[in-house]
């Protein structure tokens, strides 16, 4: 992905605004999932909001309502198994950690399969993200905004 930094930089990626910070001391594979999960989470709302900033949308209202569609546990669960076949051994590992790792009551609205599966997802975003691996991010992402598009095709013709 080209940004105007890295044009005026002679194509060299800028420092992140923010980067991955950990305890000292601590490798991430020590973390828990849930604390990937937790940082993923946040990882990939910013990654949405970033993309639905740069379409067409732009009222506040409309920007939330296609936010919000996108990060519940269902369609994150959908892009879970949308992304399934293109996961590294390692990728799946850490996926499989985050779907069975203990993280309290899903919320009401959500069936608990969708939240153990979206909570695998985020999991998997926080741990590439404190990886440092941005472009393989940048890969899955792109691959969920294609998902999400089809779907939004299909549901509008129906």
């Amino acid at each position: 992905m080209t940004t105007p930094e890295t044009k005026e930089s002679g194509g060299l990626a800028p420092m992140p605004v923010i980067a991955p910070l950990l305890p000292a001391g601590l490798p991430i594979d020590q973390l828990s999932p849930i604390v990937l999960a937790y940082i993923g989470d946040a990882v990939f709302e910013i990654y949405v909001r970033q993309r639905l900033v740069a379409g067409t949308v732009r009222k506040p209202h409309d920007l939330h309502r296609a936010a919000t569609r996108r990060v519940s546990a269902a369609s994150q669960a959908g892009l879970l198994q949308h992304w399934a076949p293109h996961l590294t051994e390692e990728e799946e590992d850490i996926v499989r950690r985050g779907r069975n790792a203990k993280s309290g009551q899903p919320p009401r609205n959500a069936d608990p399969g969708d939240y153990r599966h979206a909570t695998a997802l985020e999991c998997l975003v926080g741990y590439l993200y404190y990886r440092g691996r941005r472009e393989r991010l940048e890969q899955l992402m792109e691959m969920a905004f294609a998902h999400q598009d089809t779907q939004d095709h299909a549901s509008k013709g129906r």
